[in-house]
């Protein structure tokens, strides 16, 4: 999308939803298309609902530091506004090729490198409007409606693929770009890493970015020209082409190419390093651990749950359940929220809550 284009299609998203509700049709949301390996397959006979002609900025003042867009808009389209006012939405999504919408990047929750430190896509979301299971087109956050039953709507949305309701518009907090950036590369083992990123941490250098992969540590650094220079000169190590951490987010390092099934271990930061049953390679400082593996599924759900954390598995397969299994108590929460905003279920049945 060009990112100065900008259509209001609501109206048309509406009047597909009240008709889906009157037939009792289910509804699969698409934007780009770019997720839909995560997660499970939406109910064979869904009707395709696409957003991507909902796009462009609504509003957009850089000095608050907030710009309202609809959620058709493609995330590039999203990074190059906001680059052309020296800005980024730090959580750093992936763009897949250009085809990611704001949508999709918010019900999907994915998020790059930065996260760690600069926080995940749900804290950057301010507010939403979402067309509901009722046929109501809403808005959520600080802005019109009390959020229902105390929830934060807008930032349960983020991670719900789909499943509570059409995304049409988001109100999201942006910060100003870096100042200054430097990218490192150390050729240390991945227990030596762990152990230099707590000391880094301990000492409040500027790092925003720390994975290890085939034996070196990958580091950024950002922020100020002077904190940036000085953590450089105290960490040493070779230069490293800021391009890795394009590559990394948007899962295309050598390591992804591997044809094994690939999982996402997401684990409590300073996790020590375990032996997993398969090749692996850290991000997040170690809290995030992707392994390539064809071990039995069980086996590596247990290992994150033994660890404080879960498992999702990144590749369709028919045999594997893709998300971690949930608590009787969460399941039952899910289920709640569901049966509130959409009670006929129509929105994306079955790619991630189970039958009400």
């Amino acid at each position: 999308m060009n990112p100065t284009e900008s259509h209001d299609d609501s109206a048309r998203l509406l009047d597909d939803v009240l008709s889906a509700l009157n037939k009792q049709t289910p509804l699969k949301i698409r934007g780009g298309d770019s997720k839909s390996f995560l997660g499970r397959a939406a109910h064979p006979q869904a009707t395709e609902i696409d957003t991507r002609s909902h796009c462009g900025v609504v509003a957009y003042d850089p000095t608050e530091l907030v710009i309202t867009i609809r959620a058709g808009t493609s995330v590039s389209a999203l990074n190059k506004v906001l680059e052309e006012q020296g800005q980024v939405l730090a959580c750093e999504p992936p763009v897949f090729e250009g085809k990611a919408t704001v949508g999709g990047m918010v019900a999907s929750g994915l998020a790059g490198p930065r996260r760690p430190w600069a926080g995940s896509v749900r804290d950057f979301v301010l507010g939403c409007r979402i067309i509901t299971g009722h046929g109501k087109h809403l808005a959520f956050g600080g802005q019109v409606m009390k959020n229902v039953a105390g929830y934060d709507v807008s930032r349960l949305m983020a991670g719900s693929h789909g499943c509570l309701g059409l995304l049409t518009e988001l109100s999201l907090k942006v910060l100003p770009r870096p100042r200054a950036a430097q990218s490192l590369a150390l050729p240390v083992d991945a227990t030596t890493a762990l152990s230099l990123l707590t000391q880094w941490r301990r000492a409040a250098l500027p790092v925003t970015g720390a994975c290890h992969a085939d034996g070196v540590l990958h580091l950024r650094l950002e922020g100020g020209e002077g904190s940036v220079k000085a953590a450089a000169q105290t960490i040493g190590g070779d230069t490293l082409d800021a391009g890795f951490w394009d590559l990394l987010r948007e899962q295309r390092l050598p390591f992804f190419e591997d044809a094994l099934p690939l999982w996402r271990l997401s684990l409590p930061t300073n996790t020590p390093l375990q032996t997993l049953p398969g090749k692996a390679l850290l991000d997040w400082g170690g809290a995030q651990r992707w392994l390539k593996s064809d071990a039995p599924a069980e086996d590596i759900r247990a290992l994150a749950q033994n660890l404080g954390g879960h498992a999702t598995c990144f590749t369709p397969s028919s045999d594997v359940e893709p998300f971690h299994p949930l608590t009787a108590p969460m399941l039952r929460y899910q289920q709640q929220l569901k049966q509130a905003l959409d009670p006929q279920g129509i929105f994306n049945p079955g790619r991630m809550y189970a039958s009400l």
